[in-house]
């Protein structure tokens, strides 16, 4: 079952290397960072938390009709794209602060781009990796080693997650935001790559099917 196994790890590994769970944790300071003062920063965050519920109930309609792979190509083009934009607009900011002697916070022009293109990264998540991980975790094994591959998926995807999320606060002390949100964006490339290349469609197959196709994949 080494093949199921990879995917497995793969998919909970691209869906922690997207920076979801950093940006979701620590959004308030990536505002700040972004220009925007405390309680502006508190009421961004609730506002992508509005997105990540709605897109979810969306990807719950979605996932059954438009399938897993159809979903995690068109996020991980998203994903690309809003992440990249962020990156970008981080790197204005920082452009924009050197070229004005300030000390690193400067004015919203940029960072009012960054709030819409983080609603649109957390749309793009919640709608694809958000919902298609748990689906595609109890989907890909067969009965006999089920339990075990689910485990491996998830231990993947939480032990990932917490490292990410005590390691991004010293990270972003010494690396420049728009550094940050390049690797996201660079990981979630090599997502793309793997949703391509590697990942298999498990709309409306049985479980009973599910090994026979895979092992012809």
């Amino acid at each position: 079952y080494s093949k199921l196994a990879w995917l497995a790890f793969l998919i909970a590994f691209f869906n922690q290397v997207s920076g979801i769970n950093a940006i979701l944790y620590f959004a308030p300071s990536i505002f700040t960072l972004a220009g925007f003062d405390k309680s502006d920063s508190f009421s961004a965050s609730f506002y992508l938390g509005l997105v990540n519920f709605a897109f979810t109930m969306l990807a719950i309609f979605l996932i059954d009709r438009a399938g897993r792979r159809k979903l995690m190509m068109i996020g991980s083009f998203g994903l690309i794209a809003a992440l990249g934009l962020v990156s970008y607009c981080f790197h204005l900011q920082e452009s924009h602060a050197a070229v004005a002697g300030a000390n690193g916070v400067v004015n919203n022009t940029d960072g009012g781009y960054i709030i819409w293109l983080l609603m649109a990264y957390i749309a793009f998540f919640a709608v694809s990796q958000g919902a298609v991980i748990w689906v595609f975790l109890s989907e890909i094994f067969p009965n006999q080693v089920r339990a075990k591959g689910q485990s491996l998926g998830s231990f993947t995807h939480w032990t990932l997650a917490t490292i990410i999320t005590f390691l991004f606060p010293a990270v972003r002390t010494h690396i420049e935001g728009q550094y940050i949100f390049m690797f996201f964006c660079g990981m979630m490339i090599l997502q793309l790559l793997f949703v391509w290349k590697l990942m298999p469609e498990t709309k409306g197959k049985s479980l009973e099917n599910m090994e026979r196709t895979l092992s012809m994949h």
